[in-house]
């Protein structure tokens, strides 16, 4: 026990002193590892200071270098600067000299130029003594003054242009009717030789036969009481005078004059005349009207064969039966416009349907024209809105009379069909007086021209043969003057078809023999 307590307590010497003997080795050794650090900083440092004193003298030669080349460049553009403004005030000085010259040389010209003035100024005032001197003979010699000159030269050069104008025009008229009238001859023509309808000229008046005179009276009624009631139930007047066996019956719209005439019709036919007669009477008579109205407008449906219309536009069309224009009935006038407004846009390709539709009511504004305020083409126009027909038939109803220009080739047709209708042979009438008025209106037209001797209306108004002064008017006015003159017959007077302005100028040499 003692000898391992022995040995422990040597093995523990054993170790303290080798562990003192460590901690002495390693702090010799410490102290000259630190010995040696502190050298070699020093040897660091003293390497350090000297890199930094040479990299300072290098920065220091390479500032002194580079001030001495900033240095010497800039001395370089100073001196290159210095040439340059040299070189540009001389050549300024040469301009002030190249200046000085011209402006001398300008003094030179003004100077030459003011006697040249001067010498052109004495040659004008010699050339107008020379001008006026030869014009003053001029005149001896010719007899006529300057300004005599002057007017026959613009008369001269007036007469020139006049001949050239109307030979123009006529070259420019001849070309056209060659091309225009041949081919509208052929559209017209074919439609009119295809279309047929039956004519009846109607009067703002009905007169009614009587078997005798004594129905007058009867008529009349005991202190007119009969005619009273007849004119209100009706909305006409009845004309009794001394017309033997007859009384005329006047309304200003036609169906009301229908009714009356049947009425007094069915009256004098039953004999039995008193109040409540006579209102039994026209209330059948109105019956019957209104069917005939029914049937007619069927029938012109029917003949156009035209369908899809309302039927209010049917009985308004057939209204158009009782209503007359100019002596023309207004139903066979709308029939016809619309076989010929098919036959023209079936000559033209365009959609005859349409084109026959618009012939039929363009005149749809007379079947009430007497009752509502406005003119025919605006009631008809209003009409057909109302009854929701195509825009394309309101603009022909609207246009058929130039209210408004015409956009469409069915409006065109229109018109023309309307105007065929219209102005064809017989077709219409006017009462003596408006026929006698439009003949001297267009005779008073035609005189209001310069250089007319004469002129005179003929074939019915239908043409108009004017004698010009041949002193005044030549050939080749003739042209221009037939022009103008239709030109105003156009804007100012309003007339069926078409008239012929026939200008003639006629010279005549007498001389006696003796």
């Amino acid at each position: 026990m003692i000898k391992i307590i022995i040995s422990i307590a040597a093995a523990l010497v054993s170790l303290a002193c080798g562990f003192l003997l460590g901690i002495l080795y390693r702090k010799k050794v410490s102290e000259r590892e630190i010995t040696s650090a502190e050298e070699e900083a020093k040897r660091i440092i003293n390497e350090g200071i000297k890199t930094a004193e040479n990299k300072k003298r290098e920065a220091l030669l390479e500032a002194k270098e580079e001030i001495h080349r900033s240095r010497s460049e800039n001395e370089k553009e100073l001196r290159e600067r210095r040439a340059e403004i040299q070189k540009q005030e001389r050549r300024l000085q040469q301009k002030e000299e190249n200046l000085d010259k011209k402006t001398d040389t300008l003094d030179k010209k003004t100077e030459s130029l003011n006697r040249k003035i001067a010498e052109a100024e004495a040659q004008e005032e010699e050339i107008r003594m020379v001008k006026k001197s030869q014009l003053e003979m001029l005149e001896k010699i010719s007899g006529y003054t300057v300004e005599e000159a002057k007017q026959y030269l613009i008369h001269q050069l007036e007469d020139e242009v006049t001949h050239e104008a109307a030979q123009k025009v006529r070259e420019i008229e001849a070309q056209y009717k060659e091309e225009a009238e041949e081919r509208a001859r052929e559209i017209i023509v074919t439609a009119i030789q295809r279309c047929a309808a039956d004519h009846a000229s109607e009067v703002t008046v009905s007169v009614v036969p009587l078997p005798n005179d004594e129905m007058k009276g009867r008529i009349i009624g005991r202190e007119g009481r009969n005619i009273r009631s007849i004119e209100t139930l009706t909305g006409c007047d009845l004309i009794i005078d001394d017309t033997p066996e007859a009384i005329t019956v006047s309304s200003f719209d036609p169906v009301r004059r229908e009714v009356a005439r049947l009425a007094l019709e069915k009256l004098i036919q039953d004999g039995r005349i008193h109040p409540a007669r006579i209102e039994e009477m026209v209330a059948k008579a109105q019956r019957e009207v209104n069917q005939a109205i029914k049937e007619a407008g069927d029938r012109a449906a029917f003949e156009t064969n035209i369908h899809g219309l309302h039927p209010d536009i049917i009985k308004l069309l057939g209204r158009q039966k009782y209503r007359t224009s100019y002596g023309q009935n207004v139903l066979n006038h709308s029939i016809e416009v619309a076989h010929i407004s098919g036959l023209l846009a079936a000559e033209l390709g365009v959609d005859v349907a349409v084109a026959k539709r618009a012939g039929l009511l363009h005149d749809l504004g007379k079947s009430i024209d007497h009752e509502v305020e406005g003119s025919h083409v605006t009631i008809g126009v209003d009409l057909a809105r109302k009854y929701k027909e195509s825009e394309e038939v309101i603009h022909a109803i609207e246009a058929h009379h130039g209210d408004v220009e015409a956009h469409t080739v069915i409006a065109c047709i229109v018109q023309a069909a309307d105007a065929i209708s219209a102005a064809r042979p017989g077709a219409r009438r006017e009462n003596i007086e408006n026929y006698v008025k439009r003949l001297e209106k267009l005779e008073e037209l035609s005189r209001s021209f310069p250089g007319i001797a004469s002129s005179y209306a003929i074939q019915a108004g239908r043409e108009i043969r004017i004698m010009v002064k041949p002193e005044e008017v030549d050939e080749d006015q003739m042209t221009l003057l037939a022009r103008d003159i239709a030109k105003k017959i156009e804007e100012e007077l309003t007339y069926p078809g078409q008239i012929k302005v026939h200008v003639l100028r006629e010279t005549k040499a007498v001389e006696y023999a003796k």
